[in-house]
């Protein structure tokens, strides 16, 4: 047997209701004879009679109601399909997975998912934290379909299978005791802090960032602390073993007795938003992307995020 013709199946449905092919012509805006022929079409697919015609109309044969009665399930198979992609399309379904990384998930994830959850409460949304490469690799996967990412002028990342969105720049701040000679300072020049002694992240970016800030002064910086987390960094600064650098998304967090000074001439990491350049994104996504540029934007401290896209 041939493959059915759905529109021919729609049509015997038509036939089977009116009692008629010139009703059915009219309904679906076709010429009778055109119904006709469509009939014998799907006749001749089948194998079988399908329509007695009569002086005064059709009438459906035995095997035309059993086939009649597949064309009503198809559609409200159908009908159903278009209902839930409605609902998916709409956004009163489905589901959001994205991934972070620990500096911004405790400052803008937060604020996007509230955002997000507040316009489709009915979308479910999973997130996962883990470093970069851990990210990446969840991304390929297809576990999760949007990402934050970061990265420095000097480590962008260059990925053909990425498409990315610059969401902001986070700029490098100094992290100094309260009480601490230039904690006033509206911004200092690293040059200024030679003499300084520096608690770091243990193999961390941030480290990577120091080195290179004090070398292009002119000077290496003398770690008296590696530490763990961004808190337990603070509290170092704060019991005045050293003072650090930080991103500025980094410190949502920022004890009372710690100061962020502005740092002259600081690098910044670009945080991005990626996802497989391949991949189509579900309406979920779409619409993830719209909140967090909005959200960034809020988190930006002049307001502007830079170009769109890298």
């Amino acid at each position: 047997m041939a493959d059915l013709d759905l529109h021919r199946l729609h049509l015997l449905r038509e036939v089977g209701r009116s009692g008629s092919l010139t009703s059915a012509a009219s309904t679906l805006s076709f010429t009778t004879s055109a119904v006709s022929q469509q009939i014998a079409k799907l006749e001749h697919e089948v194998g079988v009679a399908l329509v007695d015609r009569h002086p005064r109309g059709v009438a459906l044969t035995e095997a035309g109601h059993a086939l009649l009665g597949y064309a009503e399930q198809i559609d409200r198979t159908i009908e159903a399909a278009r209902a839930e992609m409605a609902e998916f399309a709409g956004l009163r379904r489905g589901q959001l997975r994205m991934g972070t990384f620990p500096t911004v998930g405790a400052s803008l994830m937060p604020d996007v998912v509230l955002a997000f959850r507040a316009r489709h409460p009915d979308v479910a949304v999973t997130v996962i934290s883990a470093r970069r490469d851990g990210l990446l690799e969840r991304l390929r996967r297809r576990d999760i379909e949007l990402t934050l990412l970061w990265d420095y002028p000097w480590q962008q990342i260059n990925d053909e299978d990425l498409a990315l969105v610059r969401l902001m720049n986070d700029p490098t701040v100094l992290l100094v005791q309260q009480d601490h000679p230039v904690a006033g300072r509206r911004s200092v020049p690293i040059e200024a802090l030679q003499d300084q002694e520096w608690i770091v992240r243990d193999e961390h970016p941030v480290a990577d960032v120091l080195q290179r800030v004090c070398n292009s002064a002119g000077f290496e910086p003398r770690i008296a602390f590696a530490a763990n987390d961004y808190q337990e960094t603070q509290g170092m600064v704060a019991a005045g073993i050293g003072i650090a650098l930080a991103p500025r998304l980094a410190l949502s967090a920022l004890r009372p007795d710690v100061v962020a000074v502005p740092l002259s001439d600081a690098p910044q990491r670009r945080i991005l938003l990626a996802h497989l350049a391949n991949r189509r994104l579900s309406p979920a996504a779409q619409q993830a992307t719209a909140v967090f540029q909005t959200t960034a934007k809020r988190h930006t401290p002049t307001g502007r995020t830079g170009p769109s896209s890298s």
